[in-house]
């Protein structure tokens, strides 16, 4: 069996997943959005964007667990701004300082 302290961070990789600028954000502004298997396995797999809370869930789970084309496809530049003081809260402080590292618009939102 494998230990914890034996698993590769999650966090390998993750600063390369990262859009070189928030304007490369093409996500929708409201609708629904519906996420292949490879980012939903389990729970829910469609998101109304214009939900604020459905919004923060996806977009949590696409900061952790989305590629960067995944992540330029469904994340909204601007509702990123506005959600980033919550989604700060509720992710991983690693992630969150890469993220602001590489766009730091957000460390101000």
């Amino acid at each position: 069996m494998t230990s914890p302290a034996m698993l590769p961070s999650r966090l390998i990789g993750a600063a390369d997943r990262i859009p070189a600028a928030l304007a490369l954000l093409d996500g929708p502004e409201h609708g629904r959005v519906s996420l292949p298997v490879w980012l939903a396995w389990s729970g829910p797999v469609e998101f109304d964007v214009s939900d604020p809370r459905e919004r923060l869930t996806l977009y949590c789970l696409l900061l952790d667990c989305g590629q960067r084309d995944d992540i330029v496809r469904y994340v909204n530049a601007e509702l990123l701004r506005r959600d980033w003081p919550r989604i700060r809260r509720l992710t991983a402080r690693r992630l969150v300082a890469l993220w602001e590292r590489r766009l730091p618009d957000l460390s101000t939102a």
